[in-house]
């Protein structure tokens, strides 16, 4: 029975040990995210469902056939008073049922729109929908590259400090080991030793805590690309490159597209306020009708005259017109409001102007800032790193305590985290410039 048990177990460990490690690189995750991203994939639907929508109001331009039949049966027929003057019996009232008990009918009937400038404004917008549409497309594909780019470099950063925390596990380890030597040979007191126990679980500690913080951060990540949870990836050693980034005066905001969408929901209701306005317009169409018609005392399908069922045919073509006069204002009202709408619309472009070139001159900033960070945290890691190695060495000839041996550990640490971190701000600041200059796309180049 524990073999039994046993099996499935042995099974879920198999798979998983075979289970292939999947190597991401930074290309690799955009790419991935971009065809398997939900919102990536939403936006492309929205393109498609745009055409639906031209084709819907271009059929409104087309025209309009329809086919109709019937068959009623009337078991009372409607009594009509006549007066009898019409027959030649003055001062009669004659009753006469008019009809007949079966009247089967079918028809075709046309319609065709002449001149609807609603129509005409609907066709404009539909067109502007769809190019909207591709517009949010690319902002949406920009947001994903976004914050997938910034998800990618923390969890190398992350693993960067696991690194570095693993480093220095061994390395105090190693010094434990020593002291732990010192003191069976009466050369080091116990309070030495134990110090060394409980710094060497405290960064087993942070081991532990920096391994779950890698975990979390890559599940965010593969939410964020679309990738299923339980797969396992790798990301690859690279030296992030680290230098000045081509700053100009200004981009051209015009070519973001924040900008430009914005600069199309103007064109919408600039057409909206024009298709209020076709209110104002007359309307003219073509309507045209035929059917066929059959009655008699009895179902008129398959009947003829001897039968005493009569079919007969009829049909009609004429124009519509239809001049709108009064509304009650309503219309006046609506184009006010379509006004409105595009004033506030304006004021929004207006204020996204700003926004967008305030977020190259905060980008640019932070990216001087951070170059100056990253120069001054390598010096400092630099000093730490000789500082550690000349105290260990003191330390073993009997020359510094050991307290100045964990504080030239613990300073050491400390400047390279400080240098970790500071490579990090500046790849989130990099992002953020290369988002403001509407070339994130660049990334996946």
């Amino acid at each position: 029975m524990k073999i039994l048990y046993l099996i499935p177990t042995l099974f879920l460990a198999l798979s998983l040990q075979a289970q292939e490690i999947r190597t991401l690189t930074l290309k690799d995750a955009l790419t991935y995210a971009l065809d398997n991203k939900a919102d990536a994939k939403k936006s492309k639907l929205s393109i498609e469902n745009s055409e639906y929508q031209i084709q819907e109001v271009r059929s409104a331009a087309l025209p309009q056939i329809t086919a109709s039949g019937s068959l009623y049966y009337n078991p009372i027929l409607q009594t009509t008073v006549i007066d009898g003057d019409y027959f030649g019996a003055p001062g009669t009232i004659i009753e006469a049922a008019f009809g007949q008990k079966w009247t089967s009918g079918a028809g075709v009937s046309l319609n065709q729109k002449l001149f609807d400038q609603s129509v005409f404004m609907g066709l404009k917008a539909a067109k502007t929908t769809r190019e909207f549409y591709q517009i949010n497309n690319q902002l949406t594909e920009e947001q994903v590259i976004e914050r997938v780019a910034k998800n990618y470099y923390q969890v190398y950063v992350l693993r960067q400090k696991l690194t570095l925390v693993e480093n220095n596990l061994a390395t105090t380890t190693k010094i434990r080991d020593i002291v732990k030597g010192q003191y069976d040979n009466g050369l080091a007191k116990k309070i030495d030793l134990d110090r060394m126990t409980v710094n060497l679980s405290n960064i087993s500690t942070q081991k532990q805590q920096l391994i779950n913080a890698v975990k979390l951060q890559e599940n965010a990540l593969k939410f964020y690309i679309g990738m299923p949870i339980e797969t396992e990836i790798s990301i690859p050693e690279t030296d992030f490159e680290v230098s000045l980034a081509a700053l100009t005066a200004s981009p051209d905001i015009t070519n973001r597209n924040e900008y430009l969408m914005l600069k199309k929901q103007e064109e919408l209701l600039v057409l909206q306020k024009k298709s209020v306005m076709a209110s104002y317009f007359p309307t003219l169409s073509l309507s045209a009708s035929y059917s066929y018609i059959g009655q008699g005392p009895e179902l008129p399908w398959g009947a003829k005259s001897e039968d005493d069922v009569y079919w007969s045919d009829y049909s009609s073509i004429g124009l519509n017109l239809s001049i709108p006069i009064f509304s009650g204002f309503g219309t006046k009202a609506k184009v006010r409001q379509a006004d409105i709408q595009l004033k506030s619309l304006q004021e929004d472009i207006k204020d996204t102007q700003l926004a967008l070139d305030l977020d190259y001159k905060n980008a640019s900033t932070q990216i001087k800032n951070s170059l100056i960070t990253i120069e001054n945290q390598k010096e400092n890691m630099r000093l730490a790193e000789e500082i550690l190695s000349n105290t260990n060495n003191n330390y073993l000839q009997g020359l510094a305590s050991l307290t100045d041996l964990l504080d030239a550990e613990n300073a050491s640490t400390e400047a390279q985290n400080n240098y970790t971190a500071a490579i990090l701000d500046y790849k989130l600041a990099e992002i953020q410039l290369i988002k403001s200059k509407g070339e994130l796309k660049t990334l996946i180049n």
